[in-house]
């Protein structure tokens, strides 16, 4: 008797962690299909929709990256890192993993 109810207590954590992964696989895979500046040739532009890093979108809010910016590719250095974009009249320059971090329409 005493097994049952800890059979049914064990079967329903691992419910509740498979849905856990569930929602963090889809999160990533979301995440994954957005595109990001990172993902711009230059030239092109974008829309931005959102900043994935919390920790990295306090400065790129206050350098005017912010949600409905329109933001183009200015350019790359020759190794591809980092690379320059324009936002509001500005020109940044960014790392690429910095620029991974704004996340396009």
């Amino acid at each position: 008797m005493q097994y049952r109810g800890t059979a049914c207590i064990l079967q329903l954590f691992i419910n509740s962690l498979n849905k856990r992964r569930e929602i963090v696989r889809n999160r990533t895979e979301e995440s994954q299909q957005q595109k990001s500046v990172r993902d711009l040739r230059i030239g092109e532009s974008g829309e931005i929709s959102s900043l994935n890093d919390p920790e990295m979108a306090l400065k790129l809010l206050e350098m005017g990256c912010i949600p409905g910016a329109e933001v183009k590719l200015n350019s790359k250095a020759p190794f591809g890192d980092p690379v320059t974009i324009i936002v509001n009249d500005y020109t940044l320059s960014l790392r690429l993993d910095e620029a991974e971090t704004i996340l396009l329409k």
